[in-house]
């Protein structure tokens, strides 16, 4: 039997989503799925001198070596994690560019009954996590997909740094790169939680 494909889609200009992205497609593959984890590029972010040795700039270094994202990776998955920093309340421009850009995808029905789910990094407690997650859950409204809210559904998500219902969220207080060991094991279970149920419509699809 194929394995269910699961695509890791993620901006991040600081490094946080990007560390979430990466516990997200490690739990994924760990669970046994095929795993393509991702980047949404903002050329505008990404000029900088090589080599330079500030926490930013090298995050950012290491995310070039991640292949950009394409409709392909959408349309080749059959659960999608899409993970974008706070911005005022609302998922990253980038992300929000992608998602324009998947209309001739979407439209035709290509990413109807996928398993989706989103997560998220924002500098402040309150400062917007749930309100961009559930941006990003709009679009999935429109895409017809399968969307996947963490809710309170395992003990992880209970634990001091967790607790948003709607996707995995880090709290970065605009710290580079550092995202609490609670948040990325709330994202391992989120991932797992994709994988399970994008294996189980997948199979569905496949004994119908």
């Amino acid at each position: 039997m194929a394995m269910t494909k699961i695509a890791v889609i993620y901006y991040s200009s600081t490094g946080n989503v990007a560390k979430l992205a990466e516990a997200a497609a490690a739990a994924a593959e760990k669970a046994g799925a095929e795993v393509r984890l991702r980047r949404i590029a903002d050329p505008e972010r990404e000029t900088f001198v090589p080599g330079t040795e500030t926490a930013v700039e090298v995050l950012r270094e290491r995310n070039l070596t991640i292949p950009e994202a394409e409709l392909d990776d959408l349309a080749w998955a059959d659960g999608i994690l899409i993970g974008s920093p706070v911005r005022f309340g609302l998922p990253a421009a980038p992300v929000s560019a992608f998602i324009d850009s998947t209309a001739p995808l979407s439209i035709p029905g290509g990413l109807a009954n996928k398993a989706v789910s989103a997560f998220t990094s924002g500098s402040a407690p309150h400062g917007g996590h749930e309100t961009t997650i559930l941006a990003l859950h709009n679009a999935f409204c429109h895409w017809g997909s399968l969307i996947l809210a963490n809710g309170s559904t395992d003990p992880v998500l209970f634990q001091p740094n967790n607790g948003n219902p709607y996707g995995s969220s880090a709290v970065s207080r605009n710290r580079p790169g550092q995202v609490h060991e609670e948040n990325l094991a709330a994202v391992e279970y989120q991932a797992r939680r994709v994988v399970q149920v994008a294996s189980l419509v997948r199979n569905l699809n496949a004994a119908a």
